[in-house]
Order: C-alpha cells, then sequence, then structure tokens
C-alpha cells in the first residue's frame, strides 16, 4: 500500500483508521510513545510515513512526543501524538504551551480505565475532563469523539482542520473498544476531503507580529524557514510574542485565547439527534456508549415510550445551549457514560431542575441496550 489515500472500502479497526485520517488530513509528522490501546497508530503510521516521504518518531517518553510535536508544527508541519491517559498525564504541561502559543496539533486519546495504570486493555470513557480541565490556567480546549471505525477517519480529518483553524491543540478521545473494534470503512477520494490549512501572514517580515490577530481572534502563523523571524513563549506576551508581565496583556491575551472558542462554540460543535423532536425522555450520551443508546431508544419507541437521543460528536466546547433547548419539555434525561460521572455534571448543569438518571459503567463494556431502556422506561412514568 503505498498510495497517499487508499480510497475505497476496507474492513480494519479503529486504530488504523485514525492514523489514515491523519495521512489523508496531510499530517507530516507524527510523535508517540508506546502505549496501550493506542499502540496500533504507531505501527501504522511507522509503515506509512516512509513510504510517503514523512517523519514518524518514537521517543523516550510522552514529554519529548508531545515536544517534538509542537516544533514539528511550529515548522510548518501538520503534526500528531496517540496516547492514553497515562501518557495524557505526562503531557498535559506542553498541551498547556501548545494553547498559549497558538501551536496548532493533534492529540489522540485512546482512552483506557484507570486511575494510574488502571486497565490498560480495557476500554473506558475515563479522560473527558482530563482533557479539558488538566492544563492549569483559563485555557478552552476542542475535543471530538467518534462511535465507530468510519469517525475515527472523519474526525480524525475534522480534528486537523479545527487545529489550523483556530491554531489550537484538538483532542479526539476515542477509546479501546472504538480503537480494536473491526467494522467497515469507506475513505473517500481526496478531491472530496475537506482540508483546512493555516491562515498564513501577508505582510511583510519587518512588519510582522506573531500574535496580533483581527476580528477571528486567530493570528496568522508564520513557519520556521518562512522568512520571519518572532519570539515566542509559554510566558504571558504581547503581540510581538515578548513577555510582559502587566495586567493588560496577561487580560487581554487570555481572554483572546479563551474567547476564539467560545465565541465560535455553536460552528464548532458537532451533535447527531434521532427523534429528538416529540421526546418525553432524552438520552445524551457520546462515543461508543452512543452504539448502546441508539438501540435503548429504538426499543422504547417499540413499547410506545417517546424516547430521544442526543450524541455528543464534539464534547467541548460542551453544547449547553442544545442540550437546554431539548431538555426544556422532558421528563428526565438520562446520561449512560463508561466513568463514575464526568460528562454528566455538565450535563445536570444545563438542565436543573429536569432530573437526570446516571448510568455509570466501569469496566470493559458500556452500559447495555436494556440497561439504559431500564432508566427510560423510570423516567416515563
Amino acid at each position: 500500500m503505498s498510495e497517499t489515500i487508499p480510497t475505497g472500502k476496507h474492513f480494519v479497526h479503529g486504530d488504523w483508521a485514525c492514523a489514515e485520517g491523519a495521512i489523508a488530513a496531510g499530517c507530516g509528522y507524527f510523535a508517540a510513545y508506546p502505549i496501550t490501546p493506542a499502540t496500533e497508530i504507531s505501527e501504522h503510521i511507522a509503515s506509512r510515513f516512509p513510504q510517503l516521504g514523512r517523519r514518524f518518531v518514537q521517543f523516550e517518553d510522552e514529554i519529548g512526543a508531545i515536544a517534538s510535536v509542537i516544533g514539528a508544527s511550529f515548522s510548518g508541519m501538520k503534526a500528531m501524538t496517540a496516547t492514553s491517559g497515562p501518557g495524557i498525564s505526562l503531557m498535559l504541561e506542553n498541551i498547556g504551551l501548545a494553547v498559549m502559543t497558538e501551536v496548532p496539533c493533534v492529540i489522540v486519546n485512546v482512552m483506557r480505565g484507570g486511575p494510574s495504570t488502571g486497565q490498560p486493555t480495557m476500554g473506558a470513557q475515563a479522560d473527558v475532563m482530563q482533557c479539558r480541565w488538566g492544563a492549569h490556567g483559563d485555557v478552552e480546549i476542542i475535543a471530538l469523539a467518534p462511535q465507530s471505525v468510519q469517525e475515527c477517519f472523519d474526525l480524525t480529518v475534522h480534528a486537523f482542520n479545527l487545529s489550523e483553524e483556530y491554531r489550537t491543540p484538538v483532542f479526539l478521545l476515542s477509546d479501546a473498544n472504538i480503537g480494536h473494534m473491526f467494522e467497515k470503512l469507506e475513505i473517500p477520494a481526496a478531491d472530496e476531503i475537506e482540508i483546512v490549512n493555516r491562515k498564513k501572514p501577508q505582510v511583510f517580515p519587518p512588519d510582522y507580529k506573531p500574535y496580533e490577530a483581527d476580528e477571528s481572534m486567530v493570528p496568522p502563523m508564520a513557519c520556521f524557514g518562512e522568512g520571519y523571524r518572532f519570539y515566542s513563549t509559554g510566558l504571558t506576551h504581547n503581540e510581538m510574542g515578548y513577555p510582559d508581565m502587566s495586567v493588560e496583556t496577561q487580560d487581554k491575551l487570555v481572554r483572546r485565547l479563551c474567547d476564539k472558542i467560545r465565541r465560535n462554540k455553536k460552528k464548532i460543535n458537532m451533535t447527531e439527534e434521532t427523534m429528538t423532536e416529540d421526546c418525553d425522555v432524552l438520552v445524551v450520551t457520546y462515543g461508543v456508549t452512543a452504539r448502546s443508546a441508539a438501540s435503548a431508544v429504538q426499543m422504547a419507541r417499540r413499547e410506545g415510550i417517546k424516547a430521544g437521543l442526543l450524541r455528543l460528536i464534539t464534547l467541548w466546547p460542551f453544547p449547553d445551549w442544545k442540550i437546554e433547548e431539548l431538555a426544556d419539555n422532558v421528563k428526565g434525561v438520562v446520561v449512560p457514560e463508561m466513568n463514575y460521572g464526568q460528562l454528566v455534571r455538565e450535563v445536570e448543569r444545563s438542565v436543573k431542575p429536569t432530573p437526570v438518571e446516571f448510568i455509570p459503567k466501569l469496566g470493559e463494556n458500556p452500559p447495555s441496550p436494556d440497561e439504559i431502556l431500564e432508566r427510560i422506561r423510570r423516567l416515563a412514568k
């Protein structure tokens, strides 16, 4: 397989699809340290990148991997790493640096059970809050959650597009269940795949201010070797990139870093609705758990219960306005997750005082359709 994009139908697992999605998106640099259940992404890229003249490096740890991804992006490459929860823990300081210096990159987290080393071979949705709040300070993050092998491909491409458009790290929150699941993947032709590239400066190099933004709040990005000289630091910095500890600079910078995501959250956010127009009970879920939830909603409908499903494809920024709108006239909301309570807190905040039934599931399997159906029945009464 030497072609850039192996178009057509394939029977593959989610990690393979993610790797091919990165290739289709134009990723030119990948760095990682092996970790279950994300290692298959590295293995596939390690075999494919040399065929395409792209760069793969296996590092001594996850800290080195994410640091090199930032450097590669500054050099003009689209760059990605892939890991699982313990690796994200090590990467968080540099993820904060990428947010502060506005470096586009994609971070794939094939989630597994924790805390600590936990359950390396078993899936979970355990890092939803870690990716959102792990970096210290005021930070806005974009995170996408695939529910299928096809979406591992599609959302990896989309993650690169978002990272380039908003100059920010973007998470793909997969999990061991999806990463190791075999399903049909259909890869379209290259000219059918939307590709977004970072905005470049349109001024002469002496006039370039690396962190001066227009109304989009996203500065154009010059890269190493393009004739522009600029300073970049994790410290609070002014539009020239130089450290500036003044209250005014901190206020202006942090507001812009957050607002470029917050003010575009409706544009960024993606959801999928099933039978929500007349539902009495709303199920809110994401990722692999949405597969069980879809079956439960269909079963409830066959029993005469008006159930609906809201699948969150974009987890962050959180679509609170969408949930408020849908939950306004329902008897209750069901939230199944493969953890002991993470995104349910955001749902509860959004729908108060509407009752919320939470279904936690710890271990390798998501909540079953029957478990979700039982809660739908309870709220329907």
